[in-house]
């Protein structure tokens, strides 16, 4: 039995989302999918003075129609601003040592497509959590790649002869188990159990970017968490 899931490249997601590559065989990552804004394609939350910020990639400009692989970083992104942006916030933060030499190598990756950025980010971190994952990238994958929403999931699904497709809860409203089944693939999804922390004495906030986790906990705690504290539905 193989398992696959499929998702959009986000910028530093939340825990959950590594939760998902871990609980499945291989992560598919789409590049050939539209860009959209005000998702988290190309930014995420992080704590701030008790409160939960927006941190951003900022992009150069282009048409709506701009799949995530044809989109650009701006030419004048700061990436040290980026950082300092990152090391006022938690330099006081128990692992902040540890966690922001990986910080460093993401922001500073040169490349400025959109796609390679996000999916550098999206290794490395899987790296430094020891996440085994084989993550394959959804042009290289032999479909018709015109399908849209469930067909082309079920495409994916069958051309990496996965018979297991694990989606985020978000999303079971989207998809039909029935169909899944009638096709030979069993649909599950995964749902994240609380995981609460202290952040520096203040009210907890939640589901901030995985920087904010790695910031806060010791990574074999992160790891544990990644790889027990979730649901399979």
């Amino acid at each position: 039995m193989k398992s696959v899931a499929i998702m959009q490249p986000y910028f530093m997601p939340y825990i959950g989302y590594f939760q998902l590559i871990a609980a499945v065989d291989q992560f598919i990552v789409y590049d050939n999918i539209k860009y959209t804004k005000k998702g988290w394609i190309n930014r995420n939350r992080m704590l701030q003075n008790g409160k939960d910020v927006m941190f951003t990639l900022p992009l150069k400009s282009g048409p709506d129609s701009l799949d995530v692989c044809e989109r650009e970083l701006a030419a004048d992104f700061n990436r040290e601003k980026m950082l300092n942006q990152f090391k006022e916030a938690y330099r006081r933060a128990p692992y902040f040592g540890q966690t922001f030499p990986l910080l460093e190598q993401i922001v500073h990756f040169e490349d400025r497509n959109l796609f390679r950025f996000l999916h550098h980010s999206i290794t490395r971190i899987c790296e430094h959590l020891e996440i085994p994952t084989k993550i394959l990238v959804s042009s290289g994958i032999a479909i018709d790649h015109g399908l849209k929403n469930q067909d082309r999931v079920l495409a994916l699904c069958e051309a990496v002869g996965a018979t297991t497709y694990v989606n985020a809860i978000g999303g079971i409203e989207l998809y039909s188990r029935e169909v899944f089944r009638a096709r030979g693939v069993e649909l599950r999804f995964i749902k994240s159990k609380e995981f609460e922390y202290g952040q520096f004495g203040d009210p907890f906030v939640p589901w901030l970017s995985i920087v904010d986790v790695l910031m806060f906990n010791p990574l074999d705690a992160v790891k544990a968490c990644i790889t027990a504290n979730y649901e399979l539905i």
